[in-house]
Parts: C-alpha cells; structure tokens; sequence
C-alpha cells in the first residue's frame, strides 16, 4: 500500500477530492493511505503559535523551525522522502510523479505565510517541490496536484491501465487530437484514418499529430525529444 502523509495547518482540507471517484475507491480498497498531521499540534504554548517574524526584517512569517521539526519528527517514516511545497523546489514532472509512486511512502509539508526556517531544511534532509511558476496562498493545493499525479500511476487505481501510456510527456509529446461519437457533429467529421481500421496508419497519424502539437506549443519538450 502506498502512503502519503500531508503536514498542514488545515487539516479539514484533506482529503477533500481525493476521496471521490477513482482515488477515493483506492483509498477504501486500501491501495493508497493518507495520514494528515495537524502542524499545530506541535506547539507548546497556549496560543499554538507555529511562526514568527524573520531575523534581519522583512514582511509576513515564518514557519519555526523547532514547531515543524517536532511535528516532523514525531510522525515521519524511516527512509521516506519529505518534500517542502516551494516555488524555489525542483519543478514536478511525470518523470518525477512516476519516481514517487515506486516509493513505499512520502510526506509533504504544505508552508504557508512567507515560508520556512531555512534550518528546518537543511537538518532534515527535505527536498524542495514545486508545481510551476507561480504562487499560491498555501501549499495544500500543490499537495493535490502532487498526489493527484502520482495516484494515478498506481497499480489498480485506472480502470484501463493502458491509458497512462498513451496521453502528454509519457513519450516525452503532447498528446494527439482524440475523437469520439457522433462521427459527424455540427458539419464537422472524425479524420478518416479513425475509422480505416489499419492500426499501423492510426499509429503513425497519431505520432505525426503528437510531433506537430509538440513542436508548435511546446518548442522545450520538442528539442529534448529531438536529441532522444
């Protein structure tokens, strides 16, 4: 069973839609657990305070240090990689989502406010992640989009377990154009190579139509798969 474990302020907020449809059959079928720890509960003091302001100045809050460590601490797995929600991380790919789902378990911290103690980092071994360039309020939602990608590469959790090879950067390409019924919708028909019934031509329109949206809208992922 593969486990997730999330630190967070908002505790309320998991699973949220992890527990509908496909991801939440797997989790009561015990193909994935997620355990969620409230980071607040490691504070001692009586107002459960979890930040501060930074040394040298600066606006918002830190998260300390010593309250992440102790909730860290308390609840990590031996050998599992923990990963810090950043926008400073190494950005999330489907390489590294398949990476994560062959791991036994993982934990991530959802920051908030302006961050983390740098030294809560560097001590405990925590890899930074990122989900792009961008910046969102707190980290739960990049935690979302972290399980969401990784669930999905499961043993179990796709009904068509042949689907995960055929869609965007599994081959390192967009995905091709896809069709379904009606074959004619509003004067529009499906491509007629659909409907041949010659896999061989439906194989290569389809690399041919991947390789086209590819180098138009991804020109970074085209030059890699051209030297590949």
């Amino acid at each position: 069973m593969w486990q997730a474990q999330i630190f967070t302020l908002y505790p309320d907020f998991f699973p949220g839609p992890l527990s509908k449809g496909l991801y939440g059959k797997a989790l009561t079928n015990k193909i994935w657990d997620l355990k969620v720890v409230n980071i607040r509960e490691a504070a001692e003091d009586k107002h459960k305070t979890v930040d501060d302001t930074p040394f040298g100045g600066g606006s918002g809050m830190l998260l300390k240090a010593d309250i992440l460590a102790k909730s860290l601490d308390e609840n990590k797995k031996e050998g599992e990689r923990i990963f810090y929600l950043s926008p400073k991380g190494k950005k999330l790919d489907q390489k590294l989502a398949l990476e994560l789902s062959k791991e036994k378990s993982i934990s991530l911290i959802c920051g908030h406010f302006e961050g983390v103690d740098e030294r809560l980092l560097s001590t405990r071994n925590i890899e930074e992640l990122s989900i792009g360039d961008f910046i969102l309020s707190g980290g739960e939602t990049a935690a979302f989009v972290v399980l969401d990608s990784v669930l999905r590469l499961l043993p179990g959790v796709l009904g068509n377990e042949r689907s995960k090879t055929d869609e965007s950067f599994e081959n390192g390409l967009l995905e091709y154009p896809q069709y379904t019924k009606p074959q004619i919708w509003e004067e529009k028909s499906v491509p007629e190579v659909l409907l041949s019934g010659d896999h061989n031509k439906i194989k290569d329109w389809r690399l041919s139509q991947s390789e086209a949206i590819t180098r138009v809208r991804r020109p970074d992922l085209w030059e890699k798969y051209k030297k590949n």
